[in-house]
Protein backbone atom coordinates (compact mmCIF):
# COMPACT_ATOMS: atom_id res chain seq x y z
CA UNK A 1 0.00 0.00 0.00
CA UNK A 2 2.94 2.43 0.96
CA UNK A 3 4.69 1.42 -2.36
CA UNK A 4 1.47 2.30 -4.45
CA UNK A 5 0.78 5.54 -2.35
CA UNK A 6 4.75 6.69 -3.46
CA UNK A 7 4.15 5.34 -7.02
CA UNK A 8 0.90 7.57 -7.20
CA UNK A 9 2.77 10.69 -5.58
CA UNK A 10 5.62 10.23 -7.94
CA UNK A 11 3.32 9.82 -11.10
CA UNK A 12 1.68 12.96 -9.83
CA UNK A 13 4.36 15.26 -9.51
CA UNK A 14 6.00 13.90 -12.93
CA UNK A 15 2.73 15.00 -14.77
CA UNK A 16 2.85 18.49 -12.88
CA UNK A 17 6.94 18.77 -13.48
CA UNK A 18 6.46 18.28 -17.07
CA UNK A 19 3.08 20.09 -17.47
CA UNK A 20 4.77 22.93 -15.80
CA UNK A 21 8.08 22.39 -17.91
CA UNK A 22 6.42 21.79 -21.41
CA UNK A 23 8.28 23.03 -24.06
CA UNK A 24 6.33 23.57 -27.41
CA UNK A 25 7.42 24.56 -31.20
CA UNK A 26 4.77 26.07 -33.20
CA UNK A 27 4.93 25.53 -37.08
CA UNK A 28 3.99 28.53 -39.10
CA UNK A 29 3.49 28.69 -42.46
CA UNK A 30 2.98 31.91 -45.17
CA UNK A 31 3.56 32.22 -49.32
CA UNK A 32 6.45 34.36 -49.41
CA UNK A 33 10.29 33.89 -49.23
CA UNK A 34 12.25 33.75 -46.04
CA UNK A 35 13.83 37.64 -47.05
CA UNK A 36 10.12 39.22 -47.14
CA UNK A 37 9.21 42.11 -44.56
CA UNK A 38 6.74 39.29 -42.88
CA UNK A 39 9.15 36.68 -41.83
CA UNK A 40 12.26 39.14 -41.15
CA UNK A 41 9.75 42.12 -39.44
CA UNK A 42 6.81 40.54 -38.19
CA UNK A 43 6.84 36.92 -37.49
CA UNK A 44 10.37 36.41 -36.62
CA UNK A 45 10.93 39.54 -34.00
CA UNK A 46 7.34 37.96 -32.47
CA UNK A 47 8.36 34.44 -32.34
CA UNK A 48 11.67 36.03 -30.68
CA UNK A 49 9.06 37.23 -28.05
CA UNK A 50 7.26 34.76 -27.40
CA UNK A 51 10.38 32.45 -26.81
CA UNK A 52 11.88 35.36 -24.36
CA UNK A 53 8.49 35.78 -22.72
CA UNK A 54 7.83 32.07 -21.93
CA UNK A 55 11.42 31.23 -21.03
CA UNK A 56 12.49 29.56 -23.36
CA UNK A 57 9.45 27.22 -23.87
CA UNK A 58 7.53 28.00 -26.72
CA UNK A 59 9.74 27.94 -29.87
CA UNK A 60 8.85 28.77 -33.75
CA UNK A 61 9.78 26.69 -36.78
CA UNK A 62 8.83 29.26 -39.57
CA UNK A 63 7.86 27.21 -43.14
CA UNK A 64 8.02 30.42 -45.71
CA UNK A 65 6.96 30.23 -49.63
CA UNK A 66 4.64 27.13 -48.82
CA UNK A 67 7.26 24.55 -47.88
CA UNK A 68 4.56 22.68 -45.93
CA UNK A 69 2.97 22.07 -49.40
CA UNK A 70 0.08 23.22 -51.08
CA UNK A 71 -1.07 26.70 -52.66
CA UNK A 72 -1.79 30.02 -50.29
CA UNK A 73 -5.98 29.54 -50.95
CA UNK A 74 -5.33 25.98 -48.78
CA UNK A 75 -3.72 28.05 -46.09
CA UNK A 76 -6.88 28.78 -43.78
CA UNK A 77 -7.63 24.98 -44.11
CA UNK A 78 -4.09 24.07 -43.42
CA UNK A 79 -4.02 25.76 -39.79
CA UNK A 80 -7.58 24.61 -38.84
CA UNK A 81 -6.57 20.96 -39.91
CA UNK A 82 -3.36 20.78 -38.01
CA UNK A 83 -0.97 20.96 -41.04
CA UNK A 84 0.21 23.82 -39.70
CA UNK A 85 0.18 25.40 -36.12
CA UNK A 86 -0.24 28.98 -37.19
CA UNK A 87 -0.84 30.93 -40.92
CA UNK A 88 0.05 33.89 -42.06
CA UNK A 89 -2.76 34.08 -45.10
CA UNK A 90 -5.49 36.59 -46.75
CA UNK A 91 -9.14 35.74 -46.47
CA UNK A 92 -9.25 37.45 -49.71
CA UNK A 93 -7.66 33.88 -50.84
CA UNK A 94 -10.77 31.95 -49.87
CA UNK A 95 -13.22 33.58 -51.82
CA UNK A 96 -16.20 33.48 -50.13
CA UNK A 97 -15.18 31.73 -46.96
CA UNK A 98 -15.14 35.32 -45.05
CA UNK A 99 -17.82 37.51 -46.05
CA UNK A 100 -18.09 39.88 -43.29
CA UNK A 101 -14.14 40.84 -43.15
CA UNK A 102 -14.45 41.77 -47.24
CA UNK A 103 -15.86 44.55 -46.37
CA UNK A 104 -12.32 46.39 -45.31
CA UNK A 105 -11.33 45.37 -49.06
CA UNK A 106 -14.22 47.31 -50.64
CA UNK A 107 -12.70 50.37 -53.05
CA UNK A 108 -11.71 53.35 -51.13
CA UNK A 109 -12.61 52.32 -47.94
CA UNK A 110 -9.44 51.56 -45.69
CA UNK A 111 -6.38 54.31 -44.94
CA UNK A 112 -3.42 53.96 -47.28
CA UNK A 113 -1.25 53.86 -43.97
CA UNK A 114 -0.23 50.59 -43.08
CA UNK A 115 -0.54 51.17 -39.21
CA UNK A 116 -3.65 53.69 -40.00
CA UNK A 117 -5.31 50.71 -42.03
CA UNK A 118 -4.23 47.48 -38.93
CA UNK A 119 -5.93 49.75 -36.67
CA UNK A 120 -9.22 50.11 -38.41
CA UNK A 121 -9.03 46.45 -39.13
CA UNK A 122 -8.67 45.29 -36.07
CA UNK A 123 -11.63 47.56 -34.93
CA UNK A 124 -13.75 46.34 -37.13
CA UNK A 125 -13.07 42.94 -36.92
CA UNK A 126 -13.77 43.20 -32.87
CA UNK A 127 -16.69 44.65 -33.72
CA UNK A 128 -17.99 43.27 -36.41
CA UNK A 129 -16.01 39.84 -38.07
CA UNK A 130 -15.18 37.09 -34.70
CA UNK A 131 -18.09 35.57 -35.44
CA UNK A 132 -16.53 34.03 -38.90
CA UNK A 133 -13.62 33.21 -37.70
CA UNK A 134 -14.57 31.03 -34.83
CA UNK A 135 -13.09 28.11 -35.92
CA UNK A 136 -9.44 29.45 -35.34
CA UNK A 137 -7.59 31.89 -32.84
CA UNK A 138 -7.13 34.81 -34.30
CA UNK A 139 -3.44 36.29 -33.33
CA UNK A 140 -3.89 39.75 -35.29
CA UNK A 141 -5.67 41.17 -38.37
CA UNK A 142 -3.73 43.73 -40.34
CA UNK A 143 -3.51 45.55 -43.00
CA UNK A 144 -0.72 44.09 -46.03
CA UNK A 145 -0.95 47.52 -47.68
CA UNK A 146 -3.22 49.77 -50.12
CA UNK A 147 -2.71 48.84 -53.21
CA UNK A 148 -0.07 50.23 -55.93
CA UNK A 149 -0.73 50.30 -59.70
CA UNK A 150 2.64 48.91 -60.72
CA UNK A 151 2.82 49.11 -64.98
CA UNK A 152 5.81 48.05 -66.94
CA UNK A 153 5.30 50.23 -70.40
CA UNK A 154 3.07 52.95 -69.11
CA UNK A 155 1.72 55.56 -66.09
CA UNK A 156 -1.55 55.07 -65.45
CA UNK A 157 -2.47 58.81 -64.62
CA UNK A 158 -6.18 59.10 -65.50
CA UNK A 159 -9.16 56.83 -65.45
CA UNK A 160 -8.91 56.32 -69.07
CA UNK A 161 -5.39 55.43 -68.82
CA UNK A 162 -7.13 51.94 -67.29
CA UNK A 163 -9.06 50.97 -70.25
CA UNK A 164 -7.39 47.46 -71.79
CA UNK A 165 -5.28 47.41 -69.14
CA UNK A 166 -4.28 44.03 -67.82
CA UNK A 167 -3.21 43.81 -64.12
CA UNK A 168 -2.83 41.16 -61.76
CA UNK A 169 -5.06 41.00 -58.83
CA UNK A 170 -5.03 39.60 -55.70
CA UNK A 171 -8.47 39.48 -54.23
CA UNK A 172 -12.11 39.42 -55.74
CA UNK A 173 -12.55 43.11 -54.92
CA UNK A 174 -9.39 44.50 -56.17
CA UNK A 175 -10.87 42.05 -59.62
CA UNK A 176 -13.82 44.10 -59.25
CA UNK A 177 -12.83 47.62 -59.07
CA UNK A 178 -10.08 46.77 -62.00
CA UNK A 179 -13.50 46.03 -64.63
CA UNK A 180 -14.96 48.99 -62.92
CA UNK A 181 -12.06 50.78 -64.20
CA UNK A 182 -11.95 50.14 -67.48
CA UNK A 183 -9.24 47.32 -67.43
CA UNK A 184 -9.13 43.94 -67.01
CA UNK A 185 -7.60 41.53 -63.61
CA UNK A 186 -5.67 38.08 -64.13
CA UNK A 187 -5.96 36.61 -60.75
CA UNK A 188 -2.19 34.57 -59.85
CA UNK A 189 -0.38 34.09 -56.14
CA UNK A 190 2.67 36.57 -55.45
CA UNK A 191 5.36 33.99 -56.68
CA UNK A 192 3.82 34.28 -60.28
CA UNK A 193 3.85 38.19 -60.76
CA UNK A 194 7.43 39.41 -61.77
CA UNK A 195 7.53 36.46 -64.16
CA UNK A 196 3.73 36.86 -65.66
CA UNK A 197 4.88 41.24 -66.09
CA UNK A 198 8.37 40.17 -68.08
CA UNK A 199 6.80 38.01 -70.67
CA UNK A 200 3.69 40.37 -71.07
CA UNK A 201 1.33 37.48 -69.93
CA UNK A 202 -0.09 40.38 -68.11
CA UNK A 203 0.64 44.74 -68.08
CA UNK A 204 1.08 44.72 -64.34
CA UNK A 205 -0.22 44.11 -61.01
CA UNK A 206 -2.12 45.45 -58.44
CA UNK A 207 0.22 45.13 -55.16
CA UNK A 208 1.01 46.49 -51.95
CA UNK A 209 4.22 48.38 -51.90
CA UNK A 210 6.09 45.86 -49.02
CA UNK A 211 5.16 42.97 -51.77
CA UNK A 212 7.01 45.44 -54.79
CA UNK A 213 10.66 44.08 -53.49
CA UNK A 214 9.91 40.77 -52.54
CA UNK A 215 9.06 38.97 -55.42
CA UNK A 216 11.47 41.87 -57.44
CA UNK A 217 8.34 43.45 -59.26
CA UNK A 218 10.37 46.61 -59.61
CA UNK A 219 12.53 45.00 -62.06
CA UNK A 220 9.76 44.87 -64.74
CA UNK A 221 7.21 47.13 -63.59
CA UNK A 222 8.79 50.58 -64.26
CA UNK A 223 5.78 52.97 -63.03
CA UNK A 224 3.68 52.98 -60.00
CA UNK A 225 0.93 54.50 -58.98
CA UNK A 226 -0.71 55.45 -55.77
CA UNK A 227 -3.84 57.33 -54.43
CA UNK A 228 -3.16 61.03 -53.18
CA UNK A 229 -1.88 61.56 -49.45
CA UNK A 230 -4.52 62.05 -46.80
CA UNK A 231 -6.94 59.78 -48.73
CA UNK A 232 -8.13 56.29 -48.81
CA UNK A 233 -6.11 53.70 -50.74
CA UNK A 234 -7.41 51.83 -53.98
CA UNK A 235 -8.08 48.82 -51.84
CA UNK A 236 -6.90 47.25 -48.91
CA UNK A 237 -5.71 43.67 -48.57
CA UNK A 238 -7.05 42.17 -45.14
CA UNK A 239 -4.16 39.79 -43.97
CA UNK A 240 -4.14 37.18 -41.32
CA UNK A 241 -2.29 35.40 -38.42
CA UNK A 242 -4.46 32.57 -37.52
CA UNK A 243 -3.85 29.57 -34.65
CA UNK A 244 -5.25 26.11 -34.67
CA UNK A 245 -7.93 26.70 -31.99
CA UNK A 246 -7.07 22.64 -30.34
CA UNK A 247 -3.32 23.71 -30.68
CA UNK A 248 -4.03 26.43 -28.48
CA UNK A 249 -6.21 25.33 -26.24
CA UNK A 250 -4.00 22.60 -25.61
CA UNK A 251 -1.44 24.52 -24.09
CA UNK A 252 -0.25 25.19 -20.49
CA UNK A 253 -2.22 28.36 -18.84
CA UNK A 254 0.82 30.06 -18.82
CA UNK A 255 1.84 29.43 -22.36
CA UNK A 256 -1.51 30.37 -23.62
CA UNK A 257 -1.10 33.61 -21.68
CA UNK A 258 1.89 34.29 -23.36
CA UNK A 259 0.67 33.77 -26.71
CA UNK A 260 -2.53 36.48 -25.30
CA UNK A 261 0.04 39.07 -23.82
CA UNK A 262 2.18 39.45 -27.13
CA UNK A 263 -0.79 39.11 -29.90
CA UNK A 264 -4.12 41.29 -30.87
CA UNK A 265 -3.55 45.21 -30.91
CA UNK A 266 0.30 44.65 -30.09
CA UNK A 267 1.06 42.70 -32.87
CA UNK A 268 -1.25 44.73 -35.08
CA UNK A 269 0.74 47.53 -34.57
CA UNK A 270 3.66 45.78 -34.85
CA UNK A 271 2.56 44.56 -38.09
CA UNK A 272 1.12 47.86 -39.30
CA UNK A 273 4.19 49.76 -38.36
CA UNK A 274 6.43 47.12 -40.00
CA UNK A 275 4.39 47.51 -43.40
CA UNK A 276 5.01 51.15 -43.23
CA UNK A 277 8.44 50.74 -43.07
CA UNK A 278 8.69 48.03 -45.56
CA UNK A 279 6.17 50.58 -48.34
CA UNK A 280 8.74 53.55 -47.47
CA UNK A 281 11.92 51.30 -48.22
CA UNK A 282 10.09 49.78 -51.25
CA UNK A 283 9.19 53.35 -52.47
CA UNK A 284 12.75 54.40 -51.85
CA UNK A 285 14.24 51.37 -53.26
CA UNK A 286 11.80 52.05 -57.01
CA UNK A 287 12.71 55.39 -57.01
CA UNK A 288 16.71 55.07 -56.59
CA UNK A 289 16.26 52.06 -59.25
CA UNK A 290 14.61 54.76 -61.78
CA UNK A 291 10.82 53.79 -61.76
CA UNK A 292 8.62 56.53 -61.68
CA UNK A 293 5.93 56.79 -58.64
CA UNK A 294 2.91 58.72 -59.54
CA UNK A 295 -0.04 60.39 -57.38
CA UNK A 296 -2.81 60.79 -58.66
CA UNK A 297 -4.14 64.22 -59.26
CA UNK A 298 -7.18 64.72 -56.62
CA UNK A 299 -9.81 65.17 -59.85
CA UNK A 300 -8.84 62.00 -61.42
CA UNK A 301 -9.14 60.27 -58.16
CA UNK A 302 -12.54 61.29 -57.87
CA UNK A 303 -13.36 60.06 -61.12
CA UNK A 304 -11.80 56.86 -59.89
CA UNK A 305 -13.42 56.69 -57.51
CA UNK A 306 -16.78 57.67 -59.05
CA UNK A 307 -16.38 54.54 -61.10
CA UNK A 308 -15.71 52.09 -58.87
CA UNK A 309 -18.78 53.19 -56.38
CA UNK A 310 -20.96 50.28 -58.51
CA UNK A 311 -18.47 47.74 -56.90
CA UNK A 312 -19.61 48.42 -53.35
CA UNK A 313 -23.30 49.09 -54.61
CA UNK A 314 -23.08 45.52 -56.10
CA UNK A 315 -21.62 44.30 -52.75
CA UNK A 316 -24.26 45.41 -50.73
CA UNK A 317 -26.64 43.59 -52.90
CA UNK A 318 -25.19 40.48 -53.18
CA UNK A 319 -24.62 40.51 -49.59
CA UNK A 320 -28.33 40.50 -48.63
CA UNK A 321 -29.25 36.61 -49.69
CA UNK A 322 -26.17 35.97 -47.27
CA UNK A 323 -28.21 37.55 -44.04
CA UNK A 324 -25.49 40.61 -44.07
CA UNK A 325 -26.96 44.15 -44.06
CA UNK A 326 -23.57 45.12 -46.52
CA UNK A 327 -25.01 48.50 -46.43
CA UNK A 328 -23.95 48.54 -42.22
CA UNK A 329 -20.81 46.87 -42.72
CA UNK A 330 -19.33 49.36 -45.26
CA UNK A 331 -21.21 52.61 -43.24
CA UNK A 332 -18.81 51.21 -40.14
CA UNK A 333 -16.12 50.35 -41.87
CA UNK A 334 -15.86 53.94 -43.18
CA UNK A 335 -16.84 55.47 -39.86
CA UNK A 336 -13.87 53.74 -38.36
CA UNK A 337 -11.35 54.64 -41.09
CA UNK A 338 -12.60 58.28 -40.14
CA UNK A 339 -11.29 57.85 -36.49
CA UNK A 340 -8.25 56.52 -37.86
CA UNK A 341 -7.21 59.66 -39.86
CA UNK A 342 -8.18 62.07 -36.71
Amino acid sequence: MKFMRWFAGLTLSSVLLSGHAQEVTLKVSHFLPPSSNIQKNVLEPWCAKLAKNSAGRLKCQIYPAMQLGGTPGQLVDQVRNGVADIVWTSPAFSTGRFPVIETLELPFVMPAGGLAASRAMWEFYQSHGQKEFEAYKVLAIHSGGSIVMDTANKPLLTLADFSGEKLRSGSRMASRMLIALGGTPVNMPPPQITDAVAKGVVDGAMAAWELVPSVKLDEVAKFHTESPAGEPGFSSQVMTLLMNRQKYEGLPADLKAVIDRDSGLVLVDAAGAAFDRATEAARNKALSAGNKVIVIKPADYAAMRQAAAVVEQDWIRESAPKGLDGAALAKAARAITSRQDK
